[in-house]
Protein backbone atom coordinates (compact mmCIF):
# COMPACT_ATOMS: atom_id res chain seq x y z
CA UNK A 1 0.00 0.00 0.00
CA UNK A 2 1.23 3.82 -1.02
CA UNK A 3 1.41 6.11 1.98
CA UNK A 4 2.24 9.43 -0.31
CA UNK A 5 3.17 10.47 -3.71
CA UNK A 6 4.74 13.61 -5.28
CA UNK A 7 3.85 15.15 -8.54
CA UNK A 8 6.26 17.81 -9.83
CA UNK A 9 3.97 20.64 -11.09
CA UNK A 10 5.03 23.49 -13.28
CA UNK A 11 2.62 25.66 -11.75
CA UNK A 12 1.91 25.32 -8.10
CA UNK A 13 -1.01 27.81 -7.92
CA UNK A 14 -2.71 26.77 -10.97
CA UNK A 15 -2.34 23.17 -10.15
CA UNK A 16 -3.57 23.30 -6.78
CA UNK A 17 -6.34 25.30 -8.36
CA UNK A 18 -7.22 22.01 -9.99
CA UNK A 19 -6.44 19.56 -7.34
CA UNK A 20 -8.74 21.58 -5.48
CA UNK A 21 -11.86 21.82 -7.40
CA UNK A 22 -11.67 18.16 -9.16
CA UNK A 23 -10.56 15.64 -5.77
CA UNK A 24 -13.74 17.03 -3.74
CA UNK A 25 -15.63 14.70 -5.60
CA UNK A 26 -13.94 12.06 -4.69
CA UNK A 27 -14.06 12.91 -1.16
CA UNK A 28 -10.29 13.96 -0.74
CA UNK A 29 -11.31 17.30 0.81
CA UNK A 30 -8.05 17.69 3.40
CA UNK A 31 -5.62 20.31 2.64
CA UNK A 32 -2.18 20.92 3.98
CA UNK A 33 1.00 22.92 3.38
CA UNK A 34 4.37 22.24 4.21
CA UNK A 35 7.26 24.22 3.96
CA UNK A 36 10.51 22.89 2.87
CA UNK A 37 12.20 24.61 5.14
CA UNK A 38 11.56 23.14 8.43
CA UNK A 39 12.85 19.79 6.11
CA UNK A 40 16.32 18.67 5.46
CA UNK A 41 18.18 20.91 3.20
CA UNK A 42 17.15 21.57 -0.48
CA UNK A 43 13.05 19.67 0.81
CA UNK A 44 10.73 21.16 -1.26
CA UNK A 45 8.00 23.29 -0.41
CA UNK A 46 4.69 20.58 -0.64
CA UNK A 47 1.04 20.98 -1.30
CA UNK A 48 -1.13 18.35 0.03
CA UNK A 49 -4.16 16.74 -0.50
CA UNK A 50 -5.91 14.05 1.58
CA UNK A 51 -8.84 12.29 3.15
CA UNK A 52 -9.92 11.14 6.39
CA UNK A 53 -6.72 12.59 8.27
CA UNK A 54 -4.25 10.83 5.85
CA UNK A 55 -2.34 13.41 3.51
CA UNK A 56 -0.86 11.54 0.28
CA UNK A 57 -1.16 13.33 -2.51
CA UNK A 58 1.89 15.80 -2.71
CA UNK A 59 2.65 19.08 -5.45
CA UNK A 60 5.85 20.13 -5.18
CA UNK A 61 7.49 22.90 -7.60
CA UNK A 62 9.51 21.99 -10.74
CA UNK A 63 9.73 20.55 -14.06
CA UNK A 64 6.53 18.56 -15.31
CA UNK A 65 7.29 14.54 -16.43
CA UNK A 66 3.67 14.13 -17.21
CA UNK A 67 5.09 10.85 -19.43
CA UNK A 68 6.32 9.40 -15.56
CA UNK A 69 3.39 9.01 -13.75
CA UNK A 70 -0.05 8.32 -13.85
CA UNK A 71 -2.63 8.35 -11.06
CA UNK A 72 -4.99 6.14 -10.37
CA UNK A 73 -7.91 7.90 -7.96
CA UNK A 74 -10.40 5.30 -5.96
CA UNK A 75 -13.56 6.46 -6.65
CA UNK A 76 -16.41 4.71 -4.32
CA UNK A 77 -19.21 4.46 -7.46
CA UNK A 78 -20.03 5.01 -10.76
CA UNK A 79 -21.16 8.41 -9.67
CA UNK A 80 -18.20 9.84 -8.20
CA UNK A 81 -16.20 8.34 -11.53
CA UNK A 82 -18.57 10.81 -13.64
CA UNK A 83 -18.50 13.42 -10.94
CA UNK A 84 -14.34 13.47 -11.32
CA UNK A 85 -14.23 13.03 -15.26
CA UNK A 86 -17.07 16.08 -14.95
CA UNK A 87 -14.86 18.50 -12.65
CA UNK A 88 -11.81 18.09 -14.28
CA UNK A 89 -12.91 18.80 -17.70
CA UNK A 90 -14.66 22.17 -16.17
CA UNK A 91 -11.13 22.84 -14.53
CA UNK A 92 -9.66 22.47 -17.69
CA UNK A 93 -8.45 18.89 -18.04
CA UNK A 94 -8.40 17.40 -21.73
CA UNK A 95 -10.03 13.92 -21.98
CA UNK A 96 -8.12 10.59 -22.46
CA UNK A 97 -11.26 8.10 -22.19
CA UNK A 98 -14.98 9.30 -20.71
CA UNK A 99 -16.42 7.58 -17.67
CA UNK A 100 -17.42 3.96 -18.45
CA UNK A 101 -16.57 0.06 -18.01
CA UNK A 102 -13.20 -0.98 -18.97
CA UNK A 103 -13.83 -4.17 -20.57
CA UNK A 104 -9.98 -5.00 -21.52
CA UNK A 105 -9.76 -4.90 -17.28
CA UNK A 106 -12.68 -6.70 -16.38
CA UNK A 107 -16.59 -6.06 -17.06
CA UNK A 108 -16.67 -4.22 -13.39
CA UNK A 109 -13.92 -1.89 -14.11
CA UNK A 110 -15.41 1.26 -13.87
CA UNK A 111 -13.05 4.42 -14.46
CA UNK A 112 -12.43 7.74 -16.77
CA UNK A 113 -9.30 9.09 -17.86
CA UNK A 114 -7.59 13.06 -18.34
CA UNK A 115 -5.00 14.53 -18.86
CA UNK A 116 -4.30 17.31 -15.74
CA UNK A 117 -2.97 20.81 -16.80
CA UNK A 118 0.80 19.21 -16.75
CA UNK A 119 -0.30 16.42 -18.86
CA UNK A 120 -0.36 14.06 -16.32
CA UNK A 121 -3.11 11.32 -17.06
CA UNK A 122 -5.19 10.71 -14.16
CA UNK A 123 -7.69 8.18 -13.28
CA UNK A 124 -11.26 8.03 -11.51
CA UNK A 125 -11.78 4.15 -10.71
CA UNK A 126 -14.50 2.72 -9.39
CA UNK A 127 -13.61 -1.37 -8.95
CA UNK A 128 -16.96 -2.50 -7.61
CA UNK A 129 -15.35 -5.77 -6.26
CA UNK A 130 -13.47 -3.74 -3.97
CA UNK A 131 -16.19 -2.39 -2.27
CA UNK A 132 -18.53 -5.56 -1.57
CA UNK A 133 -18.94 -5.86 1.70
Amino acid sequence: MLDHIFLTVSDTDRSIAFYERVLPALGIVNRLDYDGKHGPAYHPDLKGFGAKGHVFFWLRQGTAAPEAVHVGFVADSEAMVNAAHAEALMAGATEIHPPGPQLHYDPRYYAAQVRDLDGYSLEFVYKSWQHES
